[in-house]
């Protein structure tokens, strides 16, 4: 997989092109052009990273802390450069801050209110730059990034309602005492209700395939 995806500069440029424009086609398409030629290929990458971003393991292999915490400083610079040359050829502003959130490099666009509004309402660019990003990542280091990427607040401001619909599937299940299957989500939004499961007690786990992929909450055995 690697050696399809040495070289994402038309990828980088397409994308920026489609948001200095704002062209019609879906920003999603700036991450296919990324992505591996072969769709078996594809495919079965796309499950392993939903699979990777669904569960909330420790993932850590024996890494230290220290250790840790350089690997997603590393993951985030290496994702800043490569998203600010993206805001140069796009000729768009903004500001880009770096953190780790965790047990992933957490990287924000700000100040970039053109992008800002070319990603809203469902936020369809945002995913694409960031696939582009944790590909970038993965060139330079060999391994899968799981990188989060916002842009001027975006997964911020969903991240509450998340958290509430989640919360609200979790009471389902304790009063009714069966299995609760909540709407389709993507991958940063079942990270969020993994994670609010997780923090109430409950075991969840992802199910269905593409679009439809979804969580179900399972109530205390």
């Amino acid at each position: 997989m690697n050696e399809t995806i040495t070289d994402p500069s038309s990828a980088d440029e397409t994308a920026a092109r489609q948001a200095h424009e704002g062209t019609d086609a879906p920003a999603a398409e700036a991450a296919e052009t990324a992505a591996p030629a072969d769709s078996a290929g594809s495919a079965e990458a796309a499950e392993t990273q939903d699979a990777v971003e669904s569960e909330s393991e420790d993932e850590s292999d024996g890494e230290s802390d220290e250790e840790r915490l350089r690997r997603l400083e590393e993951e985030g610079d290496i994702a800043a450069d490569y998203l600010e040359e993206l805001l140069d050829i796009a000729d768009l502003d903004g500001d880009i801050d770096i953190d780790v959130d965790g047990d992933r490099a957490s990287v924000e666009i700000r100040g970039a209110d053109r992008l800002a509004e070319l990603n809203r309402p469902k936020g369809e660019l945002l995913d694409a730059l960031q696939e582009l990003a944790r590909l970038a990542v993965q060139t330079r280091t060999g391994a899968r990034s799981r990188l989060m990427l916002d842009i001027g607040g975006f997964r911020a401001e969903h991240k509450g309602g998340l958290e509430e619909l989640a919360a609200s599937a979790i009471a389902e299940a304790k009063e009714s005492g069966q299995p609760v299957p909540m709407r389709p989500m993507n991958p940063f939004e079942r990270k969020v209700a993994h994670d609010v499961a997780k923090r109430e007690g409950l075991r969840s786990e992802s199910d269905g395939d593409g679009k439809g992929r979804h969580v179900v909450i399972y109530p205390t055995s």
